[in-house]
């Protein structure tokens, strides 16, 4: 099986509504769900984050970069952890949930490149390390953000603790990952948490 392959639509839906089950009993105090029938691709190690946006307006994200435990074990982590546990935030309530949307990334595992024309600004995420610093932003950052790729460069340093153009030296180790997102609007899928 290809680890790296892009999930269906039917693959994608089990995700997220796995995702949904998650963040909404973890908020209002339930066990997280323990779901049936797993597609086998979901049984892989892989990275993934869970992203949750209140009114448009970022309100969690927590994620894995490497494949270190199955996708299904993965997103029940991360969706739990994005809820309660992003520092940035305080923990989700329950009177949140209806304006809370959810959208994940699934990854493919993180590649090592020496040459910057190599990443693709929309297909491509970056991960900057030198030392203990390190820091990562996900394709979609720079599609929101309009950013070219020298851009999306600087921003990535400047999340690692870098400066800008830290990218440029060779003591810098520049990865890139893809990742496909989705979410119910890109699935068509109506309703929300509450539902």
């Amino acid at each position: 099986m290809d680890t790296n392959r892009l999930l269906n639509i039917e693959e994608q839906k089990f995700i997220l509504e796995l995702a949904e089950q998650t963040v909404k009993n973890v908020v209002i105090g339930k066990p997280v769900p323990t779901p049936k029938n797993i597609p086998d691709i979901i049984k892989v190690k892989r990275g993934g984050f869970v992203t949750l946006n209140k009114n448009a307006h970022l309100r969690g994200c927590i994620g894995y970069i490497l494949p270190i435990m199955s996708l299904i074990e993965t997103i029940i982590e991360v969706s739990t952890s994005a809820a309660l546990k992003d520092p940035r935030f305080n923990p989700v309530q329950p009177g949140e949930l209806k304006n809370i949307d959810i959208e994940v990334s699934v990854l493919t595992v993180p590649e090592k490149i020496d040459n910057v024309e190599k990443i693709v600004v929309g297909k491509h995420g970056i991960i900057i390390k030198r030392g203990y610093n390190h820091g990562l932003l996900l394709p979609q950052v720079a599609t929101e953000y309009e950013w070219d790729r020298t851009t999306f460069l600087e921003h990535t340093c400047q999340k690692a603790g870098l400066p800008p153009d830290a990218w440029k030296d060779k003591k810098t180790e520049i990865q890139i990952f893809s990742a496909q997102v989705f979410s119910r609007e890109s699935l068509g899928i109506n309703g929300g948490l509450e539902d």
